[in-house]
């Protein structure tokens, strides 16, 4: 069995949603501040950070829409300063079960989809060709875009735009029923050029109107270059009680390869993806 691990390192500085807290980390205790009779010390640290920074599940709880939760629950019935008593990230079962990759790029050759890009049904149904999404699957969406991790202004887009699905593909996407979906941007939305999260379509499409969890700012480019499309998925949250999101550090469980099978063909590397959000094929996106 060989294990694809598919969380972001948590660290100072990482990429996120401008919407949330930052990451900190600092040590509290070092090694010698506190020494123990028999030349013994410790050292430990302070963590602070927001539900929804680095890789994590969003709780049905974390948006509402026109005042209403999932199943027509008005926050303030279930909600109070502690926290959600209901759709809270710890009513999450731990998954542990078929999951599907849905590789956008692949689909136009590209190891990036352009910055700003809209991915469609039509798209989602090339990259499931072959695939037969059951109910209750994870199904990821790989656009690559985990590659521009180390670049945070490229990563978060704020200029020319995340690509993501668009409203259509949200609702082909809960169509299928799935346990959870999940991608590599901050906001699994597609984000237009300079727009930000000033509209969140596939969330409300998701968390409110069909009860899906989405996990963020997943690393898949590893799973991308394995050249796997089914695999089990292990996806556990933090139970923290009441929130509206927690981190998590999923994992793709791949069978070993058969010495005898060849190897899967690499992502094309000879030509990057487009950042000015043009269509990876080439078009202008009418």
């Amino acid at each position: 069995m060989r294990t694809i691990d598919l969380a972001q390192p948590l660290r100072r500085g990482m990429p996120q949603s401008p919407n949330h807290p930052p990451f900190r980390m600092a040590l509290e205790r070092r090694h010698g501040d506190l020494l123990r009779p028999d030349g013994g010390s410790a050292a430990n640290e302070i963590i602070v950070m927001g539900g929804h920074v680095g890789t994590h599940v969003d709780a049905l709880a974390h948006v509402s829409q026109d005042g209403l939760l999932y199943g027509g629950l008005r926050p303030a019935d279930i909600s109070d300063h502690l926290g959600f008593g209901a759709l809270g990230i710890d009513t999450f079962e731990p998954y542990v079960g078929r999951a599907l990759l849905l590789d956008v790029a692949a689909v136009h050759k590209v190891p990036v989809l352009p910055a700003g890009y809209e991915i469609t049904p039509d798209d989602l149904e090339r990259a499931a060709a072959g695939l037969e999404p059951r109910t209750g699957d994870v199904l990821l969406v790989g656009t690559g875009w985990s590659r521009h991790w180390a670049d945070a202004t490229a990563f978060i887009g704020r200029e020319r735009g995340v690509p993501g699905p668009g409203e259509a593909a949200g609702r082909w996407l809960a169509g299928h029923r799935p346990r959870a979906v999940g991608g590599e941007t901050i906001a699994f939305e597609h984000l237009a050029p300079g727009q930000g999260h000033a509209t969140l379509p596939v969330h409300r499409i998701l968390l409110v109107e069909s009860g899906v969890n989405i996990v963020e700012t997943m690393k898949l480019d590893g799973l991308l270059d394995s050249g796997a499309r089914e695999f089990t998925l292990v996806l556990n949250p933090l139970p923290v009680v009441g929130a509206t999101g927690a981190p998590v550090r999923p994992l793709a469980l791949l069978p070993d390869p058969d010495p005898g099978a060849p190897a899967p063909p690499a992502p094309p590397r000879d030509s990057a993806a487009a950042t000015d959000g043009s269509r990876p094929d080439g078009g202008d996106g009418s």
